[in-house]
């Protein structure tokens, strides 16, 4: 037998290896499931779109803290640093780099249009992303007005995982220095998941077509969870121990690949958790490596 013959014959043994069992045909599904969709460019498409909105809106957050608590600047640091726990390993270098602009009526201004262009723009490219993975045909996804009013209603719970994001990690940082017990903070991380899993299923649930049940989407929010909170922890602990002097090494370069890389990650995490509850509701597995 020609080499290439028995390459070929050993591809398809391992097809076949992966078909019969569930551990490997379920990930190979998704896998197939993702790469029929372009994940690739969906990822990129929500990349861009959330750059956008992010940088103006810590200019807004900035402006406002300079203003609300301008006699408090222990209370405004403390505010901005929750806000920005969801960037462990570029969150300080984000910090240093927004803090003192958008301190007028012009550029508030400005920062405010761009967060509202790239915010909507997030929205209707979520929307985009979650009916394609569905597999919902375009004439049976939400219209105007009510795809823009989807739209809003993506733009206030991401709103509302902002704000619970912040109010959890000041309850956090505040009860770091008590005497909690080891159950208290089991407490408070279980109540911290529950909650960001209940915005993540409402947000794609907004998302997603009614044609799509409300129960199907769920797994793929406890998974979406797990993606992030995850990525929160070993985000840290690389800051911690390997990146604390690299965002001073590459300067503003750095920061901005770095928020890219992060995004992109999360992004990329999110679609797989998506297509995870496609091929589970549709039972799509096992699905050949070469079709």
């Amino acid at each position: 037998m020609a080499p290439l013959a028995r390459l070929r014959a050993a591809a398809r043994g391992l097809d076949r290896f992966q078909q019969r069992h569930v551990v490997l045909a379920f990930p190979v599904a998704v896998w197939r499931e993702l790469s029929q969709a372009k994940a690739g460019y969906l990822g990129a498409i929500l990349t861009f779109f959330a750059f956008v909105s992010l940088f103006p809106l810590l200019l807004i957050l900035t402006t406002v803290l300079g203003v609300v608590l301008r006699h408090y600047p222990g209370v405004q640091q403390r505010v901005l640093n929750s806000a920005l726990v969801d960037f462990p390993v570029i969150g300080e270098e984000l910090k240093r780099n927004v803090h003192g602009f958008a301190r007028n009526g012009v550029g508030l201004g400005i920062s405010i249009a761009t967060t509202l262009v790239g915010a909507l723009g997030l929205a209707n490219a979520a929307q985009y992303v979650m009916n394609l993975l569905w597999g919902v045909p375009e004439e049976r996804r939400p219209g105007f007005p009510q795809s823009w009013l989807r739209s809003l209603g993506i733009i206030a719970t991401i709103g509302l995982g902002v704000l619970s994001t912040t109010v959890l990690a000041s309850v956090g940082e505040w009860t770091s220095g008590l005497a909690f017990t080891v159950a208290s903070r089991i407490a408070l991380l279980a109540a911290s998941f529950v909650l960001t899993a209940l915005l993540f299923w409402l947000g794609l649930r907004i998302a997603t077509a009614a044609e799509v049940r409300t129960r199907d989407l769920l797994p793929g929010a406890l998974l979406t969870t797990a993606f992030w909170q995850g990525l929160q922890y070993l985000g840290g602990a690389i800051a911690a121990h390997q990146l604390r002097h690299s965002s001073a090494l590459y300067g503003t370069f750095g920061l901005v690949l770095g928020l890219l890389a992060w995004i992109y990650l999360q992004a990329r995490l999110t679609l797989i958790a998506v297509a995870s509850d496609v091929v589970r509701t549709r039972a799509s597995w096992p699905r050949s490596l070469f079709d």
